[in-house]
């Protein structure tokens, strides 16, 4: 009988049953995901995802395997969260702010709160996340949450005041828009991927953006002037979530290597905002643009004027029942004590 087993199994392999079996069985235990990024694939934050979904294969043991779309290729930039919910993609990277008043909580990181830099930003971010889970969020898996350093005012004409600001067209999302308003000029809502060409094109007069942009994006080749207007520094948090279903199905195990990855992925994408940062004002200056400080009495009228906007947020978000008020003096909290950890 044992002769006859061993027989039938030396014409399995001799067939390659025994093979071909056991690959399907290897095939079959793989989990493919799809991860939709709107940066495009050379940006530094493209690259930081990429390294993430590697890592996560890594440590799976290839159990998971992510595909990663940049470029917004899968979806665009301002769908990519709804893509997610829908299954269009399984993970998804953008921006909160492109979809303004669909997260109201979220959007108190948003507002001009005078950002340091990029580290501090993102820890804020996931710090807030963590402690008021708005229900906003509920239809998907946060995996982690990060934001870039203070946004600042790069324009085509020389601005040196709020009096030479006043009636220009200038690129803004979110709240970012309200800011424009406030200082006097015109916002116009537009992601970063059709920035270049409307620079190029006049149909705007400047951007509001972190100053990484102006290499990440190309951004330094169609403007002349950044205006340092860092006081009044903002940011921009960017989502990465993952279909719910998709998450839910997830082994245990495999669910505990992506909440462990994606922790010290935070501080990944915080460090490479900043080194971006530093790269965009190096690239900006040797293209021969020039970077205007404020002088202290105009960075004074500047927070000045967007200062309502803050009362605005709380006033609004309080009237809806949501922590209105509580988020905006955590974000300051968090600030404080962020700034003095990465200076």
């Amino acid at each position: 009988m044992k002769k006859k087993i061993f027989i039938w199994i030396a014409f399995l392999v001799a067939t390659g049953w025994v093979i071909a079996g056991s690959s399907k069985v290897l095939e079959a235990s793989t989990t493919s995901l799809t991860y939709s990024v709107f940066f495009p694939p050379t940006h530094g934050q493209s690259k930081a995802a990429a390294d993430w979904a590697k890592e996560v294969e890594k440590r799976t043991d290839g159990r998971v395997k992510i595909n990663v779309f940049s470029g917004g290729t899968l979806t665009p930039a301002d769908q990519t969260y709804d893509g997610v919910v829908k299954g269009i993609s399984d993970i998804g990277m953008s921006v909160f702010a492109y979809t303004r008043g669909r997260f109201p909580v979220m959007e108190v990181l948003d507002l001009p709160m005078g950002y340091p830099n990029g580290r501090t930003a993102t820890r804020v971010a996931n710090d807030v996340f963590t402690k008021f889970k708005p229900k906003e969020l509920d239809g998907v898996k946060v995996l982690y949450i990060h934001a870039h350093g203070p946004g600042l005012l790069h324009t085509l004409k020389p601005v040196q005041s709020l009096r030479d600001l006043k009636g220009m067209k200038i690129r803004s999302t979110g709240l970012s828009a309200k800011m424009v308003e406030m200082l006097g000029a015109v916002p116009v809502a537009m992601p970063q991927g059709g920035t270049y060409e409307a620079l190029q094109r006049g149909v705007v007069d400047g951007t509001f953006t972190p100053i990484e942009t102006l290499k990440g994006w190309k951004q330094a080749e169609v403007i002349k002037y950044t205006t340092d207007s860092s006081g009044v520094g903002y940011t921009t948090a960017m989502f990465v979530v993952m279909n719910l279903k998709k998450w839910n199905a997830l082994p245990k195990d495999i669910q505990d290597i992506f909440e462990a990855v994606s922790a010290q992925w935070i501080d990944v994408h915080g460090q490479t905002w900043d080194t971006l940062d530093l790269e965009g004002r190096q690239y900006t200056l040797s293209l021969g643009n020039k970077v205007i400080p404020l002088s202290k009495e105009e960075d004074a009228r500047w927070k000045k004027a967007v200062s309502p906007i803050i009362q605005d947020y709380i006033k609004t978000t309080d009237a809806k029942g949501l922590p209105g008020k509580n988020a905006v003096k955590e974000v300051e909290s968090l600030i404080k004590k962020y700034g003095k950890l990465y200076k």
